[in-house]
């Protein structure tokens, strides 16, 4: 048995708190539940919830723990996966057979992510800049200023599904799919019905063949995008279909929905902290403190989620081999130990690269340069402009606890 005693937390001294209710996050009142939880129960078992039983882990230092021990917590896709809403039994019933290497843990694990890690390089990342520039620069310079219009469907959708199209060399006039695929591949709410379950089930299959045919024409034709590089590897070219599938959900999913809700958290983050923008806009230096900064507050993605391997009382509590362990980045993300006044936004931040919106030790997300690079960009050429994003209205927020994102935000442009 596993312990740790340097890690371990008081016994919960509250009753069980169910933050994977997706009232709290479609209502955006997720920061009182989250911060009892820090102070009064960092490791608690929730006995009951619409997704099972589980443990949550509501603090930065365990997450992280935790996360740097993946034999003990395991990501494998058959025993759960990365998201609470996985179960074996769901993967039974319905044949839900989706593995990613995010789903995965060593050795299988580290052959697909150095596969894929190459993409998204330093030096790959930096040729990407001009054309992220150039996409960026022409969508800015169609948007109206003192009109109203929802930002999540004209700027963080658009560019973030023009960026997903570049790296697959995916069809440009069908590129709208990848969003709709995105929000089929990153639901955990889908799996609470029957009826949804199938429909999330065949958007996977309609995005599978529609990649397997390009999957066809690389073979013929290779060239430098995702695709290619996964079809000319050791590790990837005898992928199953499922395989396949489950791969593209992560890198769709992983690549769209995160840069597309930093993006949104960047126009309704600075509204919230008019000051904040102020300072920002009068020193572009802090950009890219900003953009760390802006993942922290918003993370994208609320959760991770293990399954333990063997029995561990480390953190105090024994958790038993089997147990959901879910670890809310969005909590530690506002962890009163490590960031001060953390439900604000400081875009001087000091320590706002210790956010973990990106996750922990080896499955740390690998596009992270990319999502970087074209927030980055975004602000950058805001400024450029003296564009200010001044929100008009209450976003409709996604109602759900995996993805921490908007669907809707009106906005109106104006210029400082």
């Amino acid at each position: 048995m596993a312990t740790a005693a340097d890690f371990s937390v008081k016994p919960s001294e509250i009753d069980p708190i169910d933050v994977s209710r997706k009232e709290l996050y479609v209502e955006d009142t997720w920061q009182e539940a989250f911060r009892q939880l820090r102070e009064h129960a960092p490791i608690q078992w929730v006995p009951e919830s619409e997704f099972g039983p589980y443990w949550s882990v509501s603090k930065h230092k365990q997450i992280q723990h935790i996360e740097a021990l993946p034999k003990i917590f395991s990501s494998a896709w058959d025993k759960g996966g990365i998201a609470i809403s996985g179960s074996p039994e769901l993967l039974e019933k319905y044949n839900m057979r989706e593995p990613m290497f995010i789903a995965m843990d060593p050795p299988q694990h580290t052959g697909q992510r150095r596969t894929v890690a190459p993409s998204f390089g330093p030096s790959e990342v930096a040729d990407m800049k001009a054309e992220v520039q150039q996409r960026t620069a022409e969508l800015l310079d169609t948007l109206p200023v003192g009109e109203t219009f929802d930002w999540v469907q004209k700027v963080s959708i658009e560019l973030t599904t023009g960026m997903l199209a570049k790296l697959f060399d995916f069809p440009w006039e069908e590129r709208h799919k990848l969003t709709e695929w995105s929000d089929f591949g990153g639901d955990v709410e889908l799996i609470k019905d029957e009826g949804n379950i199938e429909l999330r089930l065949a958007k996977m299959q309609e995005m599978g063949a529609a990649f397997a045919a390009l999957w066809q024409e690389r073979l013929a034709n290779p060239g430098k995008d995702l695709i290619s590089v996964m079809l000319q590897s050791e590790a990837m070219k005898d992928m199953s279909p499922e395989e396949f599938i489950g791969n593209l959900i992560l890198l769709i999913v992983g690549g769209n929905d995160t840069t597309r809700n930093s993006m949104s958290g960047y126009a309704y983050g600075m509204s919230q902290f008019p000051e904040e923008r102020a300072k920002l806009e009068a020193d572009p230096s802090l950009i890219p403190n900003a953009v760390q900064e802006i993942i922290r507050w918003q993370t994208p993605l609320a959760h991770m989620r293990r399954t333990v391997e063997e029995n561990t009382d480390m953190f105090g509590p024994l958790m038993k081999k089997g147990d959901k362990v879910v670890l809310w980045y969005i909590s530690a993300n506002r962890d009163e130990e490590v960031f001060d006044d953390p439900d604000a936004i400081k875009v001087d931040r000091p320590n706002a690269r210790r956010h973990l919106s990106f996750g922990y030790g080896i499955h740390r997300c690998v596009g992270a340069r990319v999502a970087e690079l074209q927030l980055h960009t975004l602000l950058e050429e805001m400024g450029k402009r003296r564009l200010r994003v001044n929100v008009v209205g209450e976003p409709t927020r996604v109602p759900a606890c995996f993805v921490h994102g908007y669907k809707r935000l009106p906005v109106q442009l104006s210029h400082y």
